[in-house]
């Protein structure tokens, strides 16, 4: 693909995920995105062989981005601390500042809107909002696996719980910011769950200190 195609092509896929986020995938027409990505029908069709095929490459699209993000976060954590837990400091916060990014705010989780939509949409495309949230999900486990192993928490408590619950207040936050217009909504669950943390293995690391 030449790079006037690649960035045709780029252009569709940001402006179907902000319409999409928006309004829905039923809610949002290929006449809608070809105005707002400023491309003909040809071009669109030239990319993409229908509004099915595009919401497929929309969430790999959006997924790559995602996760993407997440091992860049998580790696430049680990090169920073050598301590896990402060690794995970480092990760949970730089998430709170991209999430809390108000000259780019987020309007929703895509992965939301394509399982609210789930039965519009093809088995394979449902399969892979799953995959991605496992995806996403198995960095945090890794991440809080590497703190329990070195500091027993003062609860019973599994990296796979600790991961479903950022996970859902992440979700959850998200869908808090776009009803109320408020950008730091996220980040502030996240702060909260920091102090659970903390609470849960305090204990611990001043043992070992």
């Amino acid at each position: 693909m030449s790079k006037k195609g690649e960035q045709s092509r780029e252009n569709i896929l940001m402006a179907a995920k902000q319409l999409v986020m928006q309004n829905g995938f039923a809610g949002t027409s290929i006449d809608d995105i070809l105005k707002a990505a400023g491309v003909s029908k040809g071009a669109f069709f030239h990319h993409f062989r229908s509004k099915a095929h595009l919401a497929s490459e929309l969430v790999r699209w959006h997924a790559g981005n995602d996760i993407r993000m997440f091992r860049t976060l998580a790696a430049e954590a680990e090169a920073m601390y050598d301590d896990p837990y402060d690794q995970l400091m480092k990760f949970l916060t730089d998430f709170e500042a991209y999430i809390s990014n108000s000259a780019e705010p987020s309007r929703g989780c895509m992965y939301a809107v394509y399982t609210y939509e789930s039965e519009a949409l093809d088995e394979d495309v449902n399969a892979f909002v799953a995959e991605t949230l496992q995806q996403w999900s198995a960095i945090y486990i890794r991440k809080f696996q590497e703190v329990i192993d070195r500091y027993p928490p003062v609860r019973p408590v599994s990296a796979r719980q600790l991961s479903e619950m950022i996970v859902s207040l992440i979700e959850g936050g998200l869908i808090l910011q776009r009803a109320y217009g408020n950008t730091q909504i996220t980040a502030r669950q996240s702060e909260h769950f920091r102090d659970y943390l903390d609470l849960l293995f305090a204990q611990s690391r001043d043992a070992a200190a």
